[in-house]
């Protein structure tokens, strides 16, 4: 018996310090350092996709997660700086402290867009870097998992050919699925929209389509009477037809818009798992088959 539970000891120490620990902000680079790691990682997603990714609860279980990672993978551009750095005090490791090798932060690889020329609280929640919901965009799937990629290999170099052989399957399908979602999104090109927050401002840009306002008169500033009338005004000038509603602000002031100019409101998710979707393919056809119609 004694045997016995040596033997378990010491296969269940492998299995526990044979992976690399990651922990991704949010869910879509969760799924992808997934698709990159395989088997040789173990992922954990901090941030729930059915809130606001600027103030996810910063709970004290996600302290332990931080405490153990060898990896943390951040979205950046100032995303988490509203409930992530106190975590990360608290969980005292050295291994993905700011400038350390066990930190990657994602935003330092894909090209910001809305980069504003100054930043004031006079301009709402403006973030420096630029706008910082990139994931919306299909195309930096490729980007991020390319990046992933390289931290592990540089974190755990005994498997470095097994990660870039994993990115190289998986760029090859995503290649694939891209070929036939950009052709889907070619068949509805040149739509108006207006949107709650600057969501989805890479996803419009990446297929032509123009958004002429949101329904937030500044970014992180509630509505208020009179900036939805302009952009009651907006909508009807304009021939805008579609209200892109994100699934965590309030619902009713897209509602009442779309009363007053008979245009559609649309709930599109921001991340895998906000609307249900399990993958990155169920993530990006929700956005398509409710933007595209």
């Amino acid at each position: 018996m004694k045997k016995i539970l040596l033997l378990l000891s010491v296969l269940l120490t492998t299995v526990t310090f044979g992976s690399v620990k990651v922990d991704a902000t949010y869910a879509t680079m969760g799924v992808i350092a997934k698709k990159v790691g395989g088997d040789l990682v173990d992922v954990t997603v901090l941030g729930s996709a059915k809130y606001d990714p600027h103030f996810i609860v910063p709970k004290p279980s996600l302290i332990a997660k931080l405490r153990r990672a060898d990896l943390l993978i951040i979205n950046g551009g100032g995303l988490e700086l509203g409930w992530l750095p106190p975590l990360l005090r608290a969980a005292h490791n050295a291994k993905i402290r700011n400038g350390a090798k066990g930190l990657l932060d994602m935003s330092h690889f894909v090209p910001m867009i809305d980069v504003p020329a100054s930043v004031s609280r006079a301009f709402g929640d403006v973030h420096a870097q630029g706008n910082p919901h990139y994931s919306t965009d299909p195309h930096t799937v490729l980007i991020m998992a390319k990046a992933i990629a390289g931290k592990l290999a540089q974190i755990d170099p005994e498997h470095a050919q097994a990660y870039q052989q994993n990115l190289a399957e998986f760029s090859k399908e995503w290649q694939a699925y891209l070929e036939k979602f950009d052709a889907k999104m070619a068949t509805c090109k040149d739509k108006k929209v207006i949107q709650y927050h600057q969501l989805f401002n890479y996803f419009l840009n990446r297929y032509d389509y123009k958004s002429y306002g949101t329904i937030e008169p500044l970014p992180g500033i509630a509505p208020s009477s009179k900036h939805t009338i302009q952009l009651i005004n907006i909508i009807k000038e304009n021939g805008v037809h579609m209200i892109l509603q994100d699934i965590y602000h309030e619902k009713k002031t897209a509602k009442f818009i779309a009363e007053k100019t008979g245009a559609k409101v649309e709930v599109i998710p921001h991340d895998v798992g906000a609307d249900g979707s399990k993958t990155l393919e169920e993530f990006y056809n929700t956005i398509a088959k409710r933007i595209c119609h």
